[in-house]
């Protein structure tokens, strides 16, 4: 008996919808983040691209517990002396949600040349509505 290993030619993707509303951002950013790496597939191989396509909806229902709101920042850095931005999400989640859930997801993922390629198959949006009915994808119900 020998050990299945994936690659990247018989790798299958899946389109799932993933609803954010009422549920705590870590919580979906961890299951997409999962379903990005193809962790929830017995063929599952850690050097291969193997996940799927996840659609999160309702990023601005997304929920923050506990006093994250006003005392979580996000830090960028320009690079140059005294460069450093800090936005506190609160205004995060009020003008750009989909940017929290992508920050999230993206903090979930390996560190590693993959990590950007899963990211690109994420689709976030802050409503219910969303353009890819044409992929048919399945509600994530577990």
């Amino acid at each position: 008996m020998s050990t299945y290993m994936a690659n990247a030619d018989n790798v299958t993707r899946k389109w799932y919808i993933l609803d954010a509303a009422g549920k705590p951002l870590g919580k979906t950013a961890t299951l997409a983040a999962d379903l990005l790496r193809g962790k929830h597939k017995p063929t599952y191989t850690p050097h291969v691209d193997c996940g799927d396509f996840v659609i999160v909806l309702n990023a601005e229902k997304a929920v923050l517990t506990g006093n994250k709101l006003e005392q979580k920042y996000y830090y960028r850095h320009s690079g140059y002396v005294g460069g450093l931005k800090a936005i506190q999400y609160k205004r995060i989640m009020e003008e750009r949600p989909e940017l929290a859930v992508n920050l999230a997801v993206k903090g979930m993922l390996q560190k590693n040349k993959l990590a950007s390629s899963q990211l690109t198959r994420l689709k976030v949006f802050r409503g219910e509505e969303h353009n890819h009915q044409a992929q048919k994808p399945e509600v994530w119900n577990r």
